[in-house]
């Protein structure tokens, strides 16, 4: 797993470098410099490892999720984007990998881009909402209610990982959830 989230950042990585700077039309929808400018980057960029051709949906969706289920990996994985988790500072390692992506958790939800907290709300990181399925078997269990599994899911994350007062709010089965808005800025050097 360590070696699989090690890949994916680094090839991530590597197509950023490949196609900088980045910069898009003026009518885009979407960042002018943003990851999401580089076409394919997700699915027709090829990379070699581990002696087959990947691309980064690969990795992440029939390597990583399905082989490993272990939905801590989205806080692993950078997309090169401000609302991203942070990469790490070192790379993943097998022998520590459980405390670093216990790490990599609390360090993104200790972030604005993961987590605030606005009276009762808990306002988390779109991410949350796109594979917030993958988090259900573990983490919702975690909190109080018989809701919707996802949220539960959500709450359960939060508790196990976010800073002490959103913890506290996820624990009392009141809590509400929204989602923030996802920044696909380039997460660049400011110059």
């Amino acid at each position: 797993m360590a070696f699989w989230i090690n890949a994916y950042n680094a090839f991530t990585l590597r197509a950023i470098v490949d196609h900088y700077p980045i910069r898009s039309g003026w009518l885009t929808l979407q960042p002018r410099n943003s990851i999401r400018q580089i076409d394919g980057v997700w699915t027709d960029l090829k990379w070699r490892a581990a002696g087959r051709t990947v691309t980064l949906d690969e990795i992440e969706h029939t390597i990583l999720r399905p082989t490993f289920k272990d939905a801590r990996v989205h806080f692993a994985l950078n997309c090169a984007s401000v609302s991203c988790p942070p990469l790490a500072a070192q790379p993943y390692r097998a022998e520590t990998l459980d405390a670093q992506l216990n790490q990599a958790a609390r360090a993104y939800l200790a972030s604005p881009e993961g987590l605030r907290i606005e009276g009762n709300t808990l306002r988390v990181s779109s991410i949350l909402k796109w594979y917030g399925e993958d988090f259900i078997s573990q983490y919702a269990p975690r909190t109080p209610g018989a809701g919707d599994p996802k949220a539960r899911a959500i709450l359960g994350v939060v508790a196990a990982f976010g800073p002490t007062a959103a913890a506290q709010i996820a624990r009392r089965g009141d809590a509400r959830i929204a989602f923030l808005d996802y920044n696909w800025t380039l997460n660049d050097i400011a110059r």
